[in-house]
């Protein structure tokens, strides 16, 4: 500490004001942890101790760094005299630091108990919703587990959030986005069962899904938990991208310790990155020019680690000047050979997955087979599905292969989950094409063979963006973040504005509009339930229903980077014409009122509602912002308020219809 005469009074207050700082911050962390103590009884005793404890320990620190508190302030060695109980100013900080883990450990077992505890809530709606036999029974316990998954939903993104391992949290990601998929396919596939019960392939898409969330479920609790069922080792990193990496550090290695490795050891690694290769060239994929040029830089590998074993064994016996610069040339020749082979097999392995994506963009197998699916040709549709099995074999390939070249942990866990994607949907696509053929006037199974085309067609999108990754870590642009276009661009829906560059939210805005995206998703779901109900009766307000819930389920498919709205000012453009159906409804509906019924009071009540908060979200969608927080601001907004048209509008059709029945 500092004792200068000169400088006293500026540190004293220095330090005083840190004391104060330490003990306030402290009081606000203690406030924090009190309240999660009172909302946990089993913990209550320990997290108070805790909380006890960073209290004393703040104010202890505040007292012995206040200015007031020494005997001779006036003296020129009253810095001194502050830490003449230096002992205790250590005891306080060791102490704080002690409570104050304390707390965050007690805090982090009670948000790991959260998460569990919501995990079994959604596992016992889904053993319910299986054993379903009624539509109408359906509706009610999918509403249910709708909320249930949007808790899960919150809980693992703040999870996510505060992960530090980014192996973990992109695991995490990963499964969290299977999860969000798979409920929009369980609500399809579960409905086309009800419809079918005795149809087979609808029984086995549906326990697909459930299935398949099941899973997702325990990889979110295995990394909340940090464990892995029935003592599973974590997978070994088998990449060769990490290979060469471990390679070339060993070999350079060698400039400081001759000994560093045996050369047993270094043409074992080599031996195994090699074998790695062998996926490249014996896979059906890779061109003949690509397979040759990776056999070539295979052999030279070979040749160039052996002429390094002579010079290092010579280096070993011999130190002289000329061997140390022989050896210097071995180790950067050795480098640059592997630098040549890691090249070859990103450009073979990425400009393979460039070529299927292009030749892939138009999704015409996927066409065929609702158009197949529709008109009831079993034999077209047995056509098509070889041309998407086919499709699946090839996508499945090149994600093992992008998964060698990969770059970093996350982006290899990104390829497994695209991998695992592939080979799970590409036969549900087929069993749900199946149910379509044998049932081709059936609505239910012609949008359940859309959602699982849509999935399948998401997982292209996502493909191409993992692809741009890639290469983004193989040209080293590793640090930019993910551009988000969170600004309008200039077009159809503002001619006079100038060109904005894209906006880059930060993890916490994304997860924010992630989080509403899934809420609004599971409230169109619940309208389009309703509207299924009525939809013989081909009735306007059905129409008006269908038409917005369409809209909605656009909004949300932004939240997820998917869809046709591609900037915030398709957003807004969106929600300025939910208002404009809103109000086709609310004349319909308004016009039901003259009828004379029991419903009617309910029916007014909804349609008050609806009208306010409509023009709410049209003053929103129609207010002009500038800057990236304030644009933020008003896409959250407007989905905000969309969710709340859809809660009302998910009353009011049913009311409507009702009433409409009775009238007619």
């Amino acid at each position: 500490i500092i004792s200068k005469p000169g400088e006293s009074d500026k540190t004293l207050q220095a330090i005083q004001r840190v004391g104060q700082a330490v003990n306030l911050a402290v009081g606000r962390f203690v406030t924090v942890g009190e309240a999660i103590a009172n909302e946990n009884r089993e913990l209550k005793e320990e997290m108070s101790i805790a909380c006890i404890e960073a209290k004393r320990a703040g104010e202890t620190i505040a007292q012995l760094t206040d200015v007031a508190n020494l005997d001779h302030p006036e003296s020129d060695g009253r810095i001194t005299t502050i830490f003449t109980d230096k002992t205790g100013v250590v005891k306080a900080a060791r102490l704080l630091l002690s409570s104050v883990t304390k707390v965050l450990v007690l805090a982090d077992r009670i948000v790991i108990k959260q998460i569990l505890a919501s995990r079994n809530k959604v596992l016992a709606t889904m053993e319910q919703l299986e054993k379903v036999s009624s539509f109408q029974e359906f509706v009610q316990i999918f509403s249910q587990f709708g909320n249930e998954m949007v808790e899960f939903a919150h809980l693992t993104g703040d999870r996510q959030n505060d992960l530090k391992d980014e192996k973990k949290k992109a695991r995490m990601a990963a499964a969290r986005t299977v999860l969000e998929k798979c409920t929009m396919m369980l609500l399809t596939a579960s409905k086309t069962c009800l419809r079918h019960p005795d149809c087979e392939s609808a029984r086995l898409n549906k326990e697909g899904v459930f299935h398949r969330m099941r899973l997702a479920l325990e990889q979110v609790i295995e990394i909340v938990t940090d464990s892995r069922p029935s003592g599973e080792n974590e997978m070994a990193a088998i990449s060769i991208y990490t290979s060469i990496k471990e390679f070339k550090n060993k070999v350079e290695g060698l400039r400081e310790n001759l000994y560093f490795i045996s050369k047993e050891n270094l043409s074992t690694m080599l031996e195994l990155i090699l074998e790695h290769t062998e996926d490249f060239t014996d896979s059906a994929y890779t061109s003949h020019e690509h397979r040759e040029r990776i056999l070539e830089q295979s052999r030279q590998a070979k040749m160039e680690l052996e002429q390094l074993v002579s010079v290092w064994m010579q280096a070993q016996s011999q130190k002289t000047k000329d061997i140390a610069e022989d050896l210097e040339v071995a180790i950067l020749k050795t480098c640059q050979c592997m630098n040549e082979l890691r090249r070859e097999l990103h450009h073979a392995a990425t400009s393979l997955a460039a070529d299927l994506l292009r030749y892939h963009a138009d999704h015409m197998v996927l066409k065929a087979l609702k158009i197949t699916g529709v008109e009831g040709n079993l034999e077209a549709v047995a056509e098509c599905t070889c041309k998407l099995s086919e499709q699946k074999e090839q996508l499945v390939e090149t994600c093992r292969l992008l998964r060698h070249v990969s770059g970093t942990e996350p982006l290899e866990i990104t390829c497994i989950h695209a991998e695992d994607t592939f080979q799970v949907i590409g036969p549900q696509i087929i069993s749900a094409a199946e149910t379509l053929t044998l049932h081709p006037s059936s609505k239910i199974a012609k949008e359940n063979l859309d959602v699982f085309c849509e999935a399948w067609e998401s997982q292209l999108s996502d493909m191409s963006m993992l692809l741009r990754e890639i290469s983004d870590v193989f040209e080293g642009r590793r640090g930019e973040k993910r551009a988000y276009l969170s600004l309008p661009r200039p077009g159809k829906h503002n001619a006079n504005l100038k060109a904005l560059k894209p906006v880059k939210l930060d993890t916490e805005e994304q997860a924010k509009l992630g989080k509403l995206g899934l809420e609004l998703h599971l409230l169109t779901s619940d309208v389009d339930s309703e509207t299924e109900k009525w939809e013989d009766q081909e009735n306007e307000i059905v129409r008006h229903g269908q038409s917005i819930s369409s809209m909605a389920h656009s909004m949300y498919l932004f939240t997820r980077g998917e869809g046709l709205l591609k900037t915030t000012q398709d957003l807004f453009h969106q929600a300025e014409v939910i208002y404009i159906e809103k109000t086709g409804t609310s004349k319909l509906s308004k016009m039901l009122l003259m009828a004379k019924d029991d419903d009617k009071p309910l029916l007014l009540l909804e349609i008050d509602k609806l009208i306010p908060v409509c023009q709410q979200l049209q003053i929103t969608a129609k207010t002009t912002v500038q800057g990236k927080n304030a644009t933020f601001t008003k896409a959250d907004t407007c989905i905000r308020k969309t969710k709340g048209v859809m809660t009302i509008l998910s009353q009011v059709l049913p009311l409507s219809c009702m009433l409409l029945k009775k009238v007619s």
